[in-house]
């Protein structure tokens, strides 16, 4: 394998034996070469095919700036999760993941923590992405002795999300269409104009992602809340839970989807927080 372009002493662009354009990584791998240089496979620790080259292209700027180790440890985050979530990843989690991690580490060693303002969310309705997430954040602790949280496993599981639903224009289309129609149904029903440019409003329309690919991909949360509990925020949130039944009823009919009492309530409490906040 010949040398086409090198990143840093430890990658390198090379091609396959199909021809096509990889980024090649190995301790040392580029050390005191050149271009034209040939490379053995066995130097080699791993190798990525992007096809698509503007991922391609990002992919290689990244390796530039960023420590193979960052490589490494997402490599191994991304590895764990293909098994745990047994969902098609979309490549640019290559990228996503790296770049994160780098940013997130370098935050923490400058003292700068930043909340997760979706983790509450993301624990309870990506169970599984979650806990890749926290998985994650161990391997962090033991290989840069750097603690980063629950609100950066969160991040990381909400990068897994992303990585599963955004390979998919069509679905993507559908569900930004689902989302414009429940933040109608909502606003018609409260007869208020959303402030699209509170933090609640992001919180509702974040919660409204999920909820749409899972209608997308008919994964349905499951119910585990106590109904005690269902009554309880029925009766608190009676207006918010009202115009809950009101966008399941929509759901039901035109995407054939069945809300969960558990689906019905986290809609309930955002509802409500978001129209209190506009009402005040």
């Amino acid at each position: 394998m010949q040398i086409q372009k090198i990143l840093n002493n430890n990658v390198v662009i090379t091609t396959d034996q199909k021809n096509n354009e990889i980024v090649a990584m190995g301790r040392g791998l580029a050390f005191q070469k050149k271009i034209g240089d040939e490379i053995t496979e066995s130097a080699i620790d791993k190798t990525y095919h992007l096809a698509n080259s503007d991922l391609f292209n990002k992919f290689q700027e990244l390796l530039v700036d960023v420590s193979i180790t960052y490589v490494e440890i997402a490599n191994d985050i991304i590895d764990e999760a293909k098994v745990t979530l047994k969902n098609p990843l979309n490549d640019s989690l290559y990228i996503s993941i790296t770049d994160h991690l780098y940013a997130a580490i370098q935050r923490v060693k400058e003292g700068v923590r930043v909340r997760n303002l979706l983790l509450w969310d993301v624990k309870r309705l990506f169970p599984d992405e979650f806990s890749v997430g926290v998985s994650a954040v161990k391997k962090i602790k033991e290989k840069f002795n750097i603690d980063l949280g629950e609100d950066e496993a969160g991040n990381i599981a909400l990068h897994l999300v992303n990585a599963q639903t955004e390979s998919d224009n069509e679905d993507a289309y559908m569900m930004a269409e689902l989302m414009q129609e429940i933040i109608q149904i909502t606003s018609y029903y409260f007869k208020v104009q959303l402030d699209e440019e509170s933090v609640y409003f992001y919180r509702f329309t974040t919660h409204l992602r999920f909820f749409a690919s899972r209608i997308m991909n008919k994964r349905q949360l499951t119910d585990e809340t106590d109904n005690e509990l269902l009554l309880i925020i029925q009766k608190k949130y009676q207006n918010a839970y009202q115009c809950v039944e009101k966008i399941a009823d929509f759901i039901s009919k035109k995407y054939a989807y069945e809300m969960s009492n558990d689906e019905k309530l986290y809609l309930t409490i955002h509802i409500a927080r978001l129209v209190q906040k506009v009402s005040e």
